[in-house]
């Protein structure tokens, strides 16, 4: 079995989202901006990383939400001849400066804005329903509620 980690994050601002298009192999959706762990990096900096290659915005990570992990049969991959683990860190992320830009050369072709009623209608990925509901889950300033 061939073990891929990768670090995404869910950044909303004014009631948007930011999301990149996934395009690879024939196959394509709206995503998290995030991806793969190189090496030996921190999944912190593989998110911080592969937000800014994707749209153009540098990152800050704010906190994690979740890990989710999914199994990807053999007879699913384009490549590989063995299934795939797939384990996606996800963080609550925010934009700290930067212009807005599509990667060139990557998975990715088109970072944008949506507003969060859209997502719905979009032809999307699983980790975006997923990720939407971890960060709906989690308090926005990480504080539980009080016990009434």
């Amino acid at each position: 079995m061939d073990i891929r980690i990768a670090a995404y994050g869910v950044i909303i601002r004014d009631g948007r989202i930011l999301l990149s298009h996934w395009n690879e192999h024939g196959r394509s959706g709206w995503t998290l901006p995030g991806g793969g762990v190189d090496g030996a990096e921190h999944p912190v900096q593989a998110a911080r990383r592969e937000i800014l290659e994707e749209t153009g915005y540098v990152p800050a990570i704010d906190r994690l939400l979740g890990i989710d992990t999914l199994v990807v049969p053999a007879t699913k991959r384009h490549t590989g001849r063995a299934p795939l683990y797939a384990m996606r860190v996800v963080y609550r992320a925010s934009v700290v400066s930067g212009e807005p830009r599509s990667e060139i050369g990557g998975s990715s072709d088109e970072a944008r804005w949506f507003p969060l009623e859209q997502v719905p209608n979009l032809h999307r990925v699983s980790l975006l329903d997923i990720a939407l509901r971890l960060n709906a889950e989690e308090p926005p300033d990480g504080v539980p509620p009080a016990a009434s």
